[in-house]
């Protein structure tokens, strides 16, 4: 039996964008870089390691808003465009730098690119969603969900019917993508408050994770701290972040990402090049943008004009390097902590998928030089799935986690301040009305039903934490002000109009076509316990 158990868990989210009523939409570039930088690389890593039959489990999160848009056909079709003027990009950057320290560099990408269109459109067939299906039917990937719209629950307890929906909502979706019902959580910006796991336990959800102190601050002191769960008293199952295993790779100051070696984020073809040479690939109102084609190495902590020429395959070994360290640091932790428990510690790290390619380019080959060392080159750690660690020690303490995030300062502050404050009554009196009209219309048809679905998408659409958090850090605040504001609007309309007994179809059927996740989108979801029982002994 392995020492002790390593839990790799990447959380991949993005906020619903889509707007089919703009062709080139600068905020849909979230996704496109995140499928090209990301989601793309890390498929190549897990079909590698496939192929090659290397073992491993990974647990993976794929939210709602992530699935809904990598299955959404407008998007794929708007992708392949994209990718097609990056591949054009990369061919005439093949010859400008020819003779130049940037031209491996730019074989690479032109090599990259090439290599995702190959993968989105030949092996894929456009659906990113299948690829993580493939991997979990093959035993190696654990995926699970996340609330809906990644709603920050905590500040969603007054109305739990609206924090069931968001739960409800999530494992419909999930399950007509992934063919079966996930059996853990990702809580959104690991979020924790008293009695959510109770909601979890209703729609028989097994485990979340929550940040290190939500298991050491809990209401007893836990016997093995970290390095076990802990059982809530609902039975569902906490298991908290490793603190010294997240650093190592997230922080860009203490971590492997901010090696000097490693290639610069903020240095980009986009904003250095000519403008009349970089217009046709960056938004068409020649808003400068990042390509993704970046030819310049960390170097030092200097400023960003001053940077050294990318090595690519310096930039690998480095990877490679830091992918033993990891282990090694993994195997002596598992070594020290073996021997105070009477069973073997489960080191719990949890990252942003996204900043495995996208933030940190030699992301992904790192995680996959890690895997091949854990599977090959070591017997003390084991790679395992909460859902493996509770079969294996299914008896653990029990205790309540206490209120926290992985947020700044570790509690609400992030989504619940001055910058972001005010969406709060607004989201409170909405959930209210949504759950009064499902109270009131237990079985509602035609098109007062596809009023009250639409009305709980554009409710939950507007609880998205992801506007929360952009308002806080001051980045794209006014389109996140626009989208809690639409959304809202939206959703009252259609309450008046629901009341009134006036429903302007037309305008319906807009919202249909705009704001059209969940398409099993039930409104029944918002009713309370005892309307419940009412509508089924009616």
């Amino acid at each position: 039996m392995s020492k002790g158990y390593l839990c790799l868990a990447l959380h991949a989210h993005l906020p619903y964008v889509r707007h089919p009523e703009h062709e080139n939409f600068l905020e849909e570039k979230w996704l496109f870089e995140a499928i090209t930088e990301t989601y793309i690389p890390l498929i190549q890593v897990f079909d590698r390691l496939l192929n090659d039959n290397v073992k491993f489990r990974l647990t993976i999160t794929l939210s709602p808003p992530l699935i809904s848009m990598l299955t959404d056909p407008l998007l794929q079709e708007r992708y392949v465009k994209h990718l097609a003027n990056l591949i054009e990009l990369s061919q005439k950057e093949e010859g400008r730098t020819y003779g130049s320290p940037f031209h491996e560099s730019a074989l690479m990408y032109k090599r990259r690119l090439r290599e995702a269109m190959s993968v989105f459109c030949d092996y894929y067939s456009r659906n990113l969603v299948s690829a993580f299906k493939k991997f979990q039917d093959a035993g190696l990937l654990d995926v699970i969900t996340c609330a809906s719209t990644h709603g920050y629950l905590p500040l969603m307890m007054l109305y739990p019917e609206a924090v069931s929906a968001q739960v409800k909502a999530a494992i419909d979706l999930h399950t007509r993508h992934l063919g079966r019902a996930p059996e853990g959580i990702w809580l959104p910006e690991c979020a924790y408050a008293p009695g959510v796991d109770e909601i979890l336990k209703n729609f028989g959800l097994k485990f979340f994770f929550t940040d290190s102190h939500g298991i050491l601050y809990a209401s007893h002191r836990p016997r093995f701290g970290i390095f076990a769960p802990i059982y809530c008293p609902s039975g569902v199952a906490a298991f908290g972040r490793d603190v010294e295993s997240s650093k190592q790779v997230w922080s860009s100051q203490e971590g492997y990402p901010g090696d000097y070696d490693y290639r610069e984020f903020y240095r980009d073809i986009g904003h250095d090049l000519d403008f009349e040479y970089i217009k046709p690939y960056i938004h068409p109102d020649g808003i400068r943008t990042h390509t993704g084609l970046k030819y310049f190495k960390i170097t030092g902590k200097v400023d960003l004009s001053h940077k050294e020429p990318y090595n690519p395959k310096r930039a690998e070994e480095k990877a490679a390097m830091h992918a033993g360290n990891f282990m090694f640091n993994r195997q002596h932790q598992v070594l020290h902590l073996s021997g105070m428990m009477d069973r073997p510690p489960i080191i719990v790290a949890p990252y942003d998928a996204e900043l495995f390619g996208h933030w940190w380019f030699e992301g992904p080959m790192w995680l996959e030089y890690l895997i091949r060392k854990i599977a090959f080159d070591q017997d003390l750690i084991e790679m395992v799935t909460p859902s493996d660690y509770l079969q294996r020690f299914p008896c653990n303490q029990v205790a309540v986690p206490c209120s926290s995030s992985w947020g700044n300062k570790g509690y609400h502050e992030v989504w619940l301040c001055g910058a972001n404050d005010w969406i709060y009554r607004h989201l409170h009196m909405a959930a209210a009305r949504m759950i009064e009209m499902s109270n009131r219309r237990p079985s509602a048809g035609g098109m007062l039903r596809r009023a009250l679905n639409q009305a709980a998408r554009e409710l939950m659409l507007a609880q998205s934490s992801d506007w929360a958090f952009i308002m806080s850090t001051g980045t794209m605040v006014e389109y996140a002000v626009k989208r809690t504001k639409t959304h809202l609007l939206n959703f009252f309309r259609l309450y008046n109009d629901i009341e009134s007994g006036r429903i302007d179809e037309g305008w319906l059927r807009h919202l249909e076509n705009t704001d059209n996740i969940f398409p099993g989108m039930d409104y029944s979801w918002y009713q309370t316990p005892a309307a419940k029982d009412r509508a089924e002994a009616v």
